[in-house]
């Protein structure tokens, strides 16, 4: 009798929940080997590859002419570029853009925002996983158990702590496109960055030189009117004596009031610009100063290199360029929603309708799924998706090269500007030396009566014109050698873009 009994039911049973076991690992390992290929397709990615377009880059600088190059022979200016100027205020305001200016703030926190966007992407490559736990208790309408009258109109407890997780295979690439633009979005940000703290320190440098060149033109007004105080005194001795008449003295002291007039005029440029450098320092204006010192500076020999290095020196065309990779990478992305979707799904968890037994083994519950699903209509949007994409990729293409175009433009405007300056500067120290010698010998003419003072105010005013001329193209061949490093990116090379892949 124990023999049937074990043979008729305990045996049967055994072999039921063993073959119910197999055909779960089945089901499961079929899951799991659906998973596996999926992810192996995953190593396909639609969509162009980039390829950086080609700019073309000429062989040599054509303004470069005479220009002289830095010693020793570097091609190259490397980090804290402003220190070429040997100026140490300069260094110290240079040195304070990083910690206070707040445009290079906003670029750095964007910066840190596309980070951010490149991890939202990566995200993508991972399922996501939920958890909870609920607790209903629900009254059924006695009209409701057609199908189970026995239901009807009793109160129902469910208890639910459910696991659940969803992963949508990326078959076709799309969130690796993804990340790669997100990725070559945050270099462009990078670049962007540096091109805002170069764009401010060049500022810094302009201002500041423009600047000492006022301080040097006060300096020289408040010389002049000392010279003409003098030449004042001398006249009204000669008319206080009879030779000179009230009209030489008149028009002494309008050209002493008149440049009088010049230098106090000079204030009101200097504190504006003062107030810039105070703003560009993200410093309150009323808080910050910097004393008069007159400019004494002249260019520094800037290492220019060879035109070709300029598509990895300057900022802004890194920027442009990751932009492409960017919007090429958007183009696979806009592809790859031609394609299915594959998704596998599971949930795990303990339900019961008893509180006293909900996480008990007898109450768990799971579940496996895959599903695959593809539009099969949408009214063009996916064909319209991808020429938009293509269309904003062709869009940073064109200004990719425009931006190199116009960063050579830029270095040869102002290598011309310091090759020409020189020029004009040592034709101009001729004429303030002859103008000075005709100062004096007006001056010596008209006590020896030779001549009258009008000659000796149409002399010195020449002489003031062809110093403040002498001064302005100091200034402006300061100018032009701080927009010279600006045009060759400075001291930042593309190398320290974050690679690329």
């Amino acid at each position: 009798m124990l023999h049937w009994y074990n043979r008729c039911y305990k045996r049967p049973r055994l072999l039921s929940l063993s073959h119910r076991v197999r055909g779960r690992r089945r089901g499961l390992a079929l899951v799991l080997t659906a998973a596996t290929t999926i992810g192996l397709l995953t190593a396909c990615a639609v969509g162009p590859d980039y390829v950086r377009p080609k700019a073309e880059a000429p062989g040599t600088y054509k303004e470069i002419g005479n220009w002289k190059q830095a010693e020793p022979q570097d091609h190259v200016i490397r980090g804290a570029w402003w220190e070429i100027f040997n100026n140490p205020e300069l260094n110290t305001l240079e040195e304070q853009i990083n910690i206070s200016n707040q445009n290079v703030a906003a670029a750095e926190a964007q910066f840190r925002q596309a980070l951010a966007l490149v991890q939202v992407a990566r995200a993508g490559y991972f399922p996501t996983v939920t958890a909870g736990a609920s607790a209903t208790r629900a009254l059924r309408s006695e009209n409701a158990g057609v199908g189970n009258p026995g239901t009807s109109g009793t109160t129902i407890n469910d208890y639910l702590a459910p696991l659940t997780a969803s992963w949508a295979i990326d078959v076709w690439g799309r969130v690796r496109r993804l990340v790669e633009a997100g990725t070559a979005s945050a270099q462009a940000s990078a670049a962007t960055l540096e091109s805002v703290r170069l764009l401010t320190q060049a500022q810094v440098a302009l201002d500041y030189f423009q600047l000492r060149t006022l301080d040097a033109q006060k300096k020289l007004l408040d010389d002049t009117t000392i010279a003409y105080q003098t030449s004042l005194k001398l006249t009204q001795n000669r008319y206080a004596s009879g030779i000179a008449s009230r009209a030489d003295v008149l028009q002494a002291e309008t050209l002493l009031k008149s440049t009088q007039a010049q230098a106090i005029d000079i204030g009101v440029q200097r504190a504006q610009l003062e107030h810039a450098i105070a703003l560009l320092l993200g410093k309150p204006a009323s808080l910050f100063s910097i004393p008069v010192v007159p400019l004494g500076a002249l260019p520094p020999a800037v290492p220019v290199g060879v035109p070709s290095e300029l598509l990895e020196r300057r900022p802004d065309i890194a920027a442009a360029e990751r932009n492409m990779a960017a919007a090429n990478a958007q183009i696979g992305v806009a592809k790859a929603a031609f394609y299915p979707t594959v998704t596998l799904n599971g949930s795990a968890g303990f339900e019961s309708s008893d509180l006293s037994n909900w996480l008990t083994w007898p109450s768990r519950f799971w579940s496996l799924g895959a599903g695959i699903s593809e539009a099969v209509f949408e009214g063009g949007l996916r064909r319209a998706q991808t020429a938009a994409a293509r269309a904003a990729y062709d869009a940073t293409v064109a200004s990719y090269r425009q931006t190199v175009l116009a960063a050579f433009q830029q270095v040869e405007d102002n290598l011309a500007a310091l090759r020409i300056l020189e020029g004009e500067a040592q034709v101009q120290d001729g004429a303030v030396q002859a103008a000075r010698q005709s100062v004096t010998v007006a001056l010596n003419q008209y006590k020896a009566g030779t001549v009258n003072y009008l000659t000796v105010i149409v002399v010195q005013a020449q002489s003031l014109n062809n110093e403040i001329t002498a001064l302005a193209i100091q200034g402006r061949r300061m100018t032009a050698a701080v927009n010279l490093i600006q045009a060759l990116g400075g001291g930042w090379s593309a190398s320290e873009l974050a690679e690329k892949r």
